[in-house]
C-alpha cells in the first residue's frame, strides 16, 4: 500500500475580506482566521479516501512555515490523517525554498505519492507541485479531478482548456488537486480532541540545508481600483446603443 504525503500550507479563511496595509507593503492579517489552503484541504481528502479504499497506508502532513501553522497540521489530522511535520521557518516562504524543502524530506519520509493543491490562495503562484516535480525527477499530473491507483501507477484526469485529459504516471509521482476533485470532509469534535495526540514533529528548516533568501521583492501592493457603478437598460436596443457608445461593438 501507498504512503501518501500531503503538503499543505496556512492562507488567511477564503471568507475573510483581507485589506491592504496603508504603507502598501503588503496584506494586513493581524487577527484574521487562518485555515488551510482550499486546494491542499482537496489533497487532504483524497490521501483520505486512498487510504479508506485499502490503497494507502499512511497519509503524512507537512506545512513550511512558522509555529503558528501548527494549528492547520492539527486540523489536517483531526480530518484523519496519521501524523504531521512541521518545517519551521520564520521566512517568508516561497515556491521553490518550500519545493526544495519537500524534496529534502521526501529523502527521509520515502513516499510514493505526494498530493498538494494546485495553487495557493494567497500568492496564486501555482508552481510548487511543478518545482518539487523537477527537483525529484519523478512524473507530475497537475490540475487534477480525478485520481485513480492501479498498483505502481496512476491514472489521472486533468481539465485543460480543451476539456479533459487522462494521462498515466508511474509511482512515485506529484499530484496536484483541483477544485472538482472531492469535496472536504466536515472535521467534528471528537476527531478535533483525538487529533491533539497525534504525533507532529517540528524540523528547523535550517536542519535541511535549505536557503530561504527570498528570490522575488514584492515592492508595493495596491488594492484593486473600485468598481464602476452599473446602470440599467430597458431594452435590448438600449443596451446595444449603450455598448455602441463604450466602442464595445
Amino acid at each position: 500500500m501507498l504512503k501518501v504525503l500531503v503538503a499543505i500550507k496556512r492562507v488567511v479563511d477564503y471568507n475573510v475580506r483581507v485589506r491592504v496595509k496603508p504603507d502598501g507593503s503588503g496584506v494586513a492579517v493581524e487577527g484574521l482566521k487562518m485555515s488551510i489552503n482550499p486546494f491542499d484541504e482537496i489533497a487532504i481528502e483524497e490521501a483520505l479516501k486512498l487510504k479508506e479504499r485499502g490503497q494507502a497506508a499512511e497519509v503524512v502532513l507537512v506545512t513550511v512555515g512558522d509555529s503558528d501553522a501548527q494549528q492547520q497540521l492539527r486540523t489536517g489530522l483531526a480530518m484523519g490523517a496519521d501524523r504531521a511535520l512541521l518545517i519551521e521557518t520564520k521566512a517568508p516562504t516561497e515556491p521553490l525554498v518550500v519545493a526544495r524543502a519537500l524534496r529534502a524530506l521526501i529523502e527521509r519520509e520515502r513516499p510514493d505519492l505526494v498530493l498538494l493543491g494546485k495553487q495557493a490562495i494567497d500568492d496564486d503562484h501555482a508552481q510548487t507541485g511543478q518545482m518539487l516535480a523537477a527537483l525529484w525527477d519523478r512524473p507530475q499530473a497537475t490540475f487534477a479531478s480525478r485520481l485513480e491507483i492501479d498498483g505502481a501507477r496512476a491514472r489521472v484526469t486533468r481539465e485543460v482548456d480543451a476539456g479533459l485529459e487522462v494521462i498515466d504516471v508511474d509511482l512515485p509521482a506529484v499530484v496536484t488537486t483541483d477544485l472538482r476533485l472531492n469535496q472536504p470532509r466536515y472535521v467534528k469534535l471528537p476527531e478535533i480532541l483525538k487529533a491533539k495526540k497525534k504525533p507532529l514533529d517540528v524540523l528547523p528548516l535550517s536542519s535541511l540545508g535549505i536557503d530561504a533568501s527570498p528570490r522575488l521583492v514584492v515592492e508595493r501592493v495596491d488594492a484593486p481600483a473600485p468598481r464602476a457603478r452599473g446602470i440599467r437598460v430597458q431594452s435590448a436596443a438600449e443596451l446595444v446603443d449603450a455598448l455602441r457608445q463604450r466602442g464595445v461593438l
